[in-house]
């Protein structure tokens, strides 16, 4: 009896211990102003604030079946982690049965962030690091900030950015991406089948690169005067809004949709298919370069 009571202890310890649902999450730990906090949550959601101390403060509900949080580190690097059982005999993770975690922190204002999840929505407000990294799957992304670096990755969850003088760099493949406030200088997004939406009228743009498969992409934008702009698509449409008294030489082309601007004359071979055209505003200090192979792209001067 005494060996098979060792037996049990022995193997219940190294059976990891899963929380109780609605396990409530309450820690505080130190960081510097400037420290980095990495947060990783499969389901549920992550949501971060800014406060004024150098402190991290971590609340929520762990989910059902969740085997507990990770809190490691300080001072000037903080893990947060989601820890699930592992699945018996498979590399991995069993989160399949596990309940949705619900994780609320208050980090310093200018602390950089990386944040991940693949079913979890994830809000980040009111934090201005040097570094704001986000990757997604299937979770909605919501960013309100002034982040100095600002990359978003999404598989499926739609991706909406509302940022104060971020260089921005979106990547989705089905969700659809939206982006807006006064921007920084430079805007990277791209997709395959979800629609783009970028809205930057309140400070100029330098570099704008932007593409798509399907998706359609829709800008509206001003131009810094040496600003350099390339769109492209495959069978996506592109719609490209500038302020009536923007200053670009424009350039398209497309194989087989249709290409329209303001005073342009499309320009078509003689055998075969294609367009293009090319047409200067004001003085042509930004350069506008439009590609689509069956897509239709406009530009519009407002």
């Amino acid at each position: 009896m005494k060996t098979i009571h060792l037996l049990a202890i022995a193997i219940a310890a190294l059976v990891p211990a899963v929380a109780a649902a609605g396990t409530p999450i309450n820690q505080t730990r130190p960081l510097d102003a400037r420290g980095r906090v990495e947060v990783e949550n499969l389901k549920g959601t992550i949501e971060v604030r800014a406060w004024n101390r150098n402190e991290v403060r971590i609340e929520g509900m762990l989910g059902e079946g969740v085997e507990r949080l990770e809190v490691e580190g300080g001072g000037n690097r903080l893990l947060v982690k989601v820890k699930y059982p592992t699945r018996r005999g498979i590399l991995g993770t069993d989160s399949g049965r596990s309940g949705p975690t619900t994780l609320k922190l208050m980090v310093p204002l200018r602390a950089d962030l990386d944040l991940q999840g693949v079913a979890a929505d994830i809000l980040a407000w009111g934090v201005a690091p040097a570094s704001l990294k986000i990757d997604n799957v299937s979770g909605r992304t919501t960013v309100a900030a002034a982040p100095e670096e600002l990359e978003v990755n999404s598989v499926s969850g739609d991706v909406e950015l509302t940022v104060n003088r971020a260089r921005v760099q979106a990547e989705s493949v089905s969700g659809d991406i939206r982006i807006s406030g006064r921007l920084g200088p430079e805007v990277d997004v791209e997709s395959v089948s979800g629609d783009i939406d970028l809205r930057a009228t309140e400070t100029a743009l330098e570099r704008v690169e932007g593409s798509s498969v399907s998706g359609d992409m829709r800008l509206r934008a001003a131009l810094a005067p040496r600003a350099r702009v390339r769109l492209e698509s495959v069978s996506g449409d592109i719609a490209l809004s500038l302020p009536r008294n923007s200053s670009a030489e424009l350039r398209a082309e497309s194989f087989s949709g249709t290409l329209r601007a303001p005073g342009a004359t499309v320009e078509r071979p003689r055998h075969g298919p294609g367009s293009s055209l090319r047409q200067r505003y004001g003085t042509g200090d930004a350069e506008v370069s439009i590609e689509t192979f069956s897509g239709d792209a406009e530009l519009r001067l407002d």
